[in-house]
């Protein structure tokens, strides 16, 4: 009997979130490649390397950089038409990936994909790569994923960009930052995710050492 109203996480599944682009995949070949055919459609010329920088952000916020905003939508839509021609098929797992789903579904896990590409981009994504997930949801970005990361509670959600830690600080999950991603590590450290991977081949070790600890993790009965 627990008289204290307390009991472990035991036998409880836990659940893991990742972001997508520069997280679980390389999409920057894929994503700077489709947005140079718009923007060039259009008489822009945008350095890939400028481009690259913004990989992760909403298609918006993108092109909003570099041209009017009239122009904004309708690039957009231009893009969505013609990556999965473009895009997807330049894309890869990144290191570490798979083994670290592999790892959460060892230890009992469950795992998940909230990202701000287009859903259907996202799922596409996945089952060209092979990824096995147990829930895909896209058109969420920062603070916004959080809606998606506490309608499956999710216990940890891992990302490349400052987006994606205040996701998860705001769903009230573990934050694992990773720095395979445009941005730098000095540049994630000011969000202050609870954890700093250099990539996901990183993530095992420290996934088993996280669950050992939330196994002992007293959690309120009901």
């Amino acid at each position: 009997m627990n008289f204290s109203g307390t009991s472990s996480n035991a036998s409880k599944s836990f659940m893991v979130g990742f972001d997508l682009d520069m997280t679980l995949v390389d999409s920057s070949d894929g994503i700077t490649s489709t947005m140079d055919v718009v923007l060039k459609r259009h008489g822009f010329t945008i350095a890939l390397e400028e481009m690259a920088k913004t990989v992760g952000i909403p298609l918006w916020d993108s092109f909003g950089q570099w041209v009017p905003a009239e122009l904004v939508d309708p690039l957009v839509q231009e893009y969505r038409a013609i990556y999965g021609e473009i895009g997807i098929p330049q894309t890869t797992v990144l290191p570490g990936a798979k083994e670290a789903l592999e790892a959460i579904r060892a230890l009992g896990g469950r795992t998940m994909v909230v990202s701000a590409k287009l859903e259907s981009a996202v799922v596409k994504i996945v089952k060209y790569l092979d990824l096995e997930l147990d829930v895909v949801v896209g058109d969420l970005y920062a603070e916004k994923k959080a809606s998606a990361l506490k309608a499956e509670s999710a216990d940890i959600y891992v990302g490349d960009h400052p987006g994606d830690v205040r996701g998860a600080k705001t769903a009230g999950a573990v934050s694992v930052a990773v720095t395979t991603g445009p941005i730098s590590r000095e540049e994630l450290v000011l969000e202050g995710p609870d954890v700093i991977l250099t990539s996901l081949l990183e993530f095992p070790a420290w996934l088993t050492a996280w669950h050992e600890e939330w196994l002992q993790t007293p959690t309120k009965s009901r």
